[in-house]
């Protein structure tokens, strides 16, 4: 693949993943570029197919997995995700970093592909913490929230892993964690920056 190295962010739902990364896409605004991931679930109110995500039936999903177009996929709460080599490609080929959302389970399976990526965790500062982040935002269920949780849990867990990231950042400062994620990309964005220039 050619192009800058992509980024692999990972860490639970509400550890603050979006936020950073809205930040990183507002100061460096067309240095990155978002891969759009594939899900079956139906849209949200106001998200856009194709910007958002691409909704696909189960069906279309599928019969691409099996002939090896994606990178990596995972199945969370009744639905599929994934993301394909086509979304990747799309953003290298604007000379744009592309960065990638993504589960542990998908951090695991992009190991054992030739994208060499950047692979960063970010973390809540505890459970309690996240429950907390999680509820404020009002838009899950009882039940979709614990299973939230106990993703995370497993999430956390399984993140100790020595050597599955890069960086881990701990969510307890915006600011702090946002400069945490500047400094360890900022060679790559370097790279962007001057390949554009020539």
């Amino acid at each position: 693949m050619q192009g800058p190295r992509p980024v692999v962010l990972s860490g639970p739902s509400g550890a603050g993943k979006s936020t950073l990364l809205k930040k990183l896409l507002k100061d460096y605004e067309n240095i990155f570029g978002f891969s759009v991931s594939h899900t079956t679930r139906q849209p949200r109110p106001g998200e856009v197919n194709g910007k958002d995500y691409h909704f696909v039936t189960r069906e279309e999903m599928q019969k691409e997995i099996d002939a090896g177009e994606f990178i990596e996929h995972a199945e969370f709460s009744g639905n599929m995700y994934g993301t394909s080599k086509g979304a990747v490609q799309a953003v290298q080929a604007q000379n744009q970093i592309c960065v990638l959302d993504i589960d542990i389970q998908g951090v695991k399976n992009i190991k054992k592909t030739d994208l060499n990526p950047i692979y960063i965790s970010v973390q809540p500062p505890s459970i309690e913490i996240l429950e907390k982040r999680l509820r404020d935002r009002k838009t899950e269920t009882e039940e979709s929230l614990l299973k939230r949780l106990t993703a995370a849990r497993v999430d956390l867990e399984l993140s100790k892993e020595p050597g599955l990231f890069d960086l881990v950042i701990v969510n307890d400062d915006l600011e702090k964690a946002y400069s945490e994620l500047k400094e360890v990309l900022l060679e790559e964005i370097k790279k962007t920056e001057e390949s554009r220039k020539s």
